[in-house]
């Protein structure tokens, strides 16, 4: 299991970083969800370049996919990976199933 964040910069470009709990306290209680829920993809989905419309946490329960930054960067996505996407303004990132997947996704308000 590993705990990433992807966000932009100030140009736009999006980034990913490693999180830990003992950095990042503000992830051990969300106070700020709008909406929860475990979806399941059969279909195996490919997205180019785009914002999310709101931050969220994913947690990936089922399956790979694979993420791809703007700044060149791909990161795989296993299953008990945790993924905060704060990717709302900018270029965003690209999405690929790489395999039949189910995720848990809260989207959280600012």
């Amino acid at each position: 299991m590993a705990m990433y964040r992807v966000y932009p910069d100030e140009n736009g470009e999006s980034h990913i970083e490693p999180l830990s709990l003992d950095d990042h306290r503000y992830l051990e209680a969300f106070n700020n969800i709008t909406e929860a829920g475990i979806r399941h993809y059969a279909d195996l989905r490919w997205m180019d370049f785009h914002p999310l419309p709101e931050r969220r946490l994913i947690i990936q329960l089922v399956g790979d996919i694979e993420i791809g930054l703007s700044d060149g960067t791909k990161q795989v996505f296993h299953p008990g990976d945790v993924r905060l996407m704060e990717d709302i303004h900018g270029k965003g990132h690209t999405h690929e199933d790489l395999t039949e997947c189910t995720q848990f996704i809260m989207m959280l308000k600012d």
